[in-house]
């Protein structure tokens, strides 16, 4: 198994471009399921959950095509109505497959996710709101079954216990834009993602108002065309290559991002005390190695994201003082704290807190990442570490970052993927 080694200690200096924006497109390919016209998706990162949904659209009857590395065409001419859970297992998203299934064909079979290691993500939401716009729903052997036959637009309210949910608000988007009258989403998430997807569904002929707010207003239209599309940047990408700059007090400049996208990022590292300069396209970093700790609270965008809460760990555990990490989102994100204990770092958990001392000196292990934005974290741990760091299961960072290690080694980072078994046997637990 791969695991990536790292040899810390090295100031990160020169230019990054950030790829396509994974959670963008993702809900962009499933709606390409609500047209028979052929779909052009541009900028699409090279990740195995692109890889995996392009598996799905394909057994569900669309031909799906890669174009060039950054270019899908997608064509569903006709298409099938149930996904099967040995796909849909391997990646949670493929729950936003229901909405455009029942937009196009009035039926969807989508296997239920089942669990995630950062909590509980339940999709009731989800099923409330087809609920609202006239299906019948069923959960029989593990699939949520769905008879959209009777849908009409509704009124639909998306609010949860920890706010506005994504994939909830695409889901009733998709199903909402070729459903016979007006749906109005109250609640609906408004992240650079739905807006996205937004933006990708009006290319298509869909009559939607409201974009960018918590409500949405979508008339339904007979059908929708084809497009030619290019996703958003990756603004969760953006943000860990900034806080990798500045955890090895860097020089650094990410370039084709979007500033916007990260206000309370942004924020927070000006209150830090880290020099930032910024245009319309990029964030330069240009660490003077004085970072002040800072309180740090996930919300919904605009807030502070709950994607960047473990890598803004790993930076707070190298910044002199006392920072509070609060988790809104998912209280029980903290997957990466033991991992970075092992590494050196002063946290401790109360409840959705993370109480950091930071200050002291991270020393390299042998770590195991848990989830996408935990192993992330490692690897911000690691460049700052003082000797050599292995991250195991990095099959969790080949999810979404697009050769996250060759972008770091073009900036000046010592890091190699090898195997598993050239982890030196001192270093191993008994």
């Amino acid at each position: 198994m791969d695991v990536l080694r790292i040899r810390g200690g090295k100031r990160l200096q020169g230019e990054v471009t950030v790829s396509g924006a994974k959670n963008a497109a993702l809900p962009i390919f499933a709606a390409t399921l609500l047209t028979e016209e052929p779909c052009i998706i541009r900028n699409v990162p090279d990740l195995s959950d692109i890889r995996f949904m392009a598996e799905i659209l394909d057994k569900l009857g669309a031909t799906v095509e890669r174009e060039d590395s950054r270019s899908w065409r997608i064509e569903a001419k006709k298409i099938a109505s149930r996904a099967p859970y040995e796909l849909v297992r391997k990646m949670r998203a493929s729950v936003c497959l229901m909405g455009p299934l029942l937009g196009r064909v009035r039926a969807s079979s989508v296997s239920l996710p089942g669990g995630c290691v950062i909590g509980p993500r339940p999709i009731d939401i989800h099923l409330k709101g087809f609920a609202k716009l006239g299906c019948s729903i069923e959960i029989a052997k593990g699939y949520v079954e769905i008879d959209g036959r009777n849908m009409r637009g509704a009124d639909v309210f998306l609010g949860g216990r920890h706010g506005s949910t994504v994939l909830g608000t695409a889901n009733i988007l998709m199903a909402a834009v070729l459903t016979p009258g007006r749906t109005r989403i109250e609640s609906a998430a408004c992240e650079p993602e739905v807006v996205d997807l937004c933006h990708m569904l009006q290319a298509m002929g869909a009559k939607i108002e409201g974009v960018g707010s918590h409500a949405l207003v979508v008339e339904g239209v007979e059908r929708l065309h084809g497009c030619d599309y290019p996703v958003i940047p990756d603004r969760i990408e953006a943000g860990t290559l900034i806080l990798a700059a500045a955890i090895t007090e860097g020089d650094v400049t990410v370039k084709d991002m979007r500033p916007d996208h990260l206000p309370a990022l942004l924020d927070k590292l000006e209150e830090s005390g880290l020099p930032l300069t910024l245009t319309d396209e990029s964030v330069r970093v240009r660490s003077n190695g004085q970072l002040k700790p800072v309180d740090v609270i996930t919300h919904p965008h605009p807030g502070f994201p709950t994607d960047l809460q473990a890598q803004m760990s790993a930076l707070m555990s190298v910044t002199p003082g006392l920072s509070i990490i609060t988790e809104k989102i998912y209280p029980s994100r903290f997957m990466h704290v033991p991992e970075l204990q092992r590494m050196g770092a002063d946290i401790s958990i109360e409840g959705s807190n993370a109480i950091v001392k930071g200050g002291g000196r991270l020393s390299g292990a042998p770590v195991m990442a848990s989830d996408l934005r935990a192993s992330a974290a490692l690897v911000l741990a690691g460049l700052a570490a003082n000797s050599d760091t292995w991250i195991q299961r990095v099959y969790h960072l080949d999810r979404g970052y697009e050769k996250i290690e060759d972008k770091l080694v073009a900036l000046g980072a010592d890091i190699e993927r090898v195997s598993d078994r050239d982890i030196p046997n001192d270093l191993i637990d008994p």
